[in-house]
């Protein structure tokens, strides 16, 4: 009798001890989750306020204004983290953007990045059927739009049919487009702002 109340003590004092283990590995694991969680959000905290991109620099552009330009690189929230900034811009370049040949993203600082706009190079545009088709120096259509650039002239007096994008304007005299490459040369040299450029039959 002795002996069966003592075992029955034994294994109540075993059952307390192990529950009291499998409390304390649960308190254990809990106390690490925890801690692994504040070490993530402080983490967290500090690389958002550490490396939040507070001056940008915007350079080369002519066709977009500098809010339009960090508005294309800035899509998200994320965004404005010059770490997550550097990783998702390494060795890419910015394309298919209207009248953008590429753009660079440099990250100078943690607070700071710079924008390179490389625009493609206009010779002219044409104004048709309400759209202006903007041509560079080798007559090539590379890009059309209801809005006019400024800085770049338009070209009248040329004769021509139909236009399609990304083929060569197409007009009797191919070297016309030599000519207006000379004229915007020079004006550009001599710093004179033209809104328009005549040419006749000859």
């Amino acid at each position: 009798m002795k002996k069966q109340k003592l075992h029955r003590k034994r294994k109540k004092q075993n059952k307390s001890k192990m529950h009291h283990e499998l409390r304390w590995r649960r308190l254990k694991k809990a106390g690490i989750a925890a801690g692994i969680t504040a070490a993530v959000i402080i983490a967290v905290f500090v690389v958002l306020r550490m490396y939040t991109i507070d001056t940008v620099i915007v350079e080369g552009n002519v066709h977009y204004t500098n809010e339009e330009i960090e508005k294309m690189v800035f899509e998200k929230k994320w965004d404005h983290n010059s770490l997550y900034l550097s990783m998702k811009y390494k060795n890419k370049q910015i394309e298919g953007i209207p009248f953008i040949e590429t753009m660079d993203v440099k990250i100078v600082s943690p607070h700071s990045v710079r924008i390179t706009v490389y625009e493609k190079a206009m010779a002219g545009y044409v104004e048709y059927k309400g759209q202006f088709f903007y041509f560079d120096k080798d007559g090539m259509i590379v890009e059309s739009s209801n809005v006019r650039t400024l800085g770049i002239p338009q070209i009248m007096g040329l004769k021509f049919d139909h236009i399609v994008l990304f083929e060569k304007l197409p007009v009797e005299n191919d070297n016309v487009f030599k000519q207006i490459l000379d004229v915007t040369q020079l004006l550009n040299k001599y710093e004179i702002a033209a809104d328009k450029i005549y040419f006749n039959e000859k």
